[in-house]
């Protein structure tokens, strides 16, 4: 990080105690091994490797100074790794976040508004929060995400996504983000061919051969999201929904760390 940082051109401030990449460092390790405690992780580097640590929010306030940069570094190790993946084949898919219980929905502070309300199509429930757009490679590491409110559909996520992956490269995905004029769109430009499964009323029908590919294809996704969310802890404490989405992306960058070790 430390490395990215100078690269970037963003010289350690002398006067601080800690420098941009130890508190950038800090918050992976929260989100890596202490479920996102900040006050943990903080003590911990500290006391084993000697970093003068600020105040709890004097630390709050420059890591959510540096959420953009955090985001960049995260694209620039996504893009080290698409140069990596020689089989250019990538998966796309969503997982959905609470901030709390439905039960709660009324009395929650964190977010207010009915555009957060989803539904989990897979466990056939309603949520309250943010859903999580992840690309990874056909090996299950993530290399891109977007995060949306909780109703929006992950057809219309797809097309507010800036997907940036190299030439003709191959994107699977479930029949939630079918879209023929994106499919059709994207075969004309030969960038990224997009390989949607097909809902069984589809006009646009796969062989046997194509539909296995994109089932199979898509089974490591699901293993990837519930590795990524076996790190969350209870409930995902924050103050704004920026700090929330925040420690979504912190989560996602250090199980990708974490795989590239």
């Amino acid at each position: 990080i430390d490395d990215y940082l100078q690269v970037a051109g963003q010289a350690p401030a002398s006067k601080r105690k800690l420098n941009d990449a130890e508190v950038i460092t800090t918050a992976l390790v929260a989100a890596r091994y202490f479920g996102g405690n900040m006050t943990t992780a903080r003590s911990y580097m500290q006391g084993h490797h000697r970093c003068r640590m600020p105040h709890k929010s004097n630390f709050n306030r420059m890591l959510h100074r540096l959420s953009e940069t955090i985001a960049a570094v995260f694209l620039a190790l996504g893009d080290a790794l698409k140069e990596l993946n020689t089989s250019s084949e990538y998966v796309i898919d969503s997982f959905p976040v609470a901030v709390c219980r439905n039960i709660r929905i009324n009395r929650c502070r964190l977010l207010q508004n009915k555009a957060y309300r989803g539904y989990n199509a897979s466990k056939r429930e309603y949520f309250y929060g943010f859903k999580v757009e992840v690309i990874t490679t056909a090996d299950g590491v993530p290399v891109q995400c977007f995060i949306v409110a909780g109703s929006v559909h992950d057809g219309l996520a797809l097309q507010a996504m800036h997907v940036n992956l190299p030439p003709h490269a191959r994107l699977y995905g479930d029949s939630a983000y079918t879209n023929y004029e994106l499919e059709d769109l994207s075969m004309e430009c030969e960038q990224v061919a997009l390989l949607i499964e097909r809902k069984s009323n589809s006009k646009r029908k796969d062989s046997a051969a194509m539909a296995f590919i994109k089932n199979t294809m898509r089974k490591r996704v699901e293993t990837t999201f519930s590795e990524i969310e076996a790190a969350f802890p209870k409930s995902i404490h924050a103050v704004t929904p920026q700090g929330f989405i925040l420690k979504l992306v912190l989560f996602v960058f250090a199980y990708t760390i974490n795989k590239c070790i």
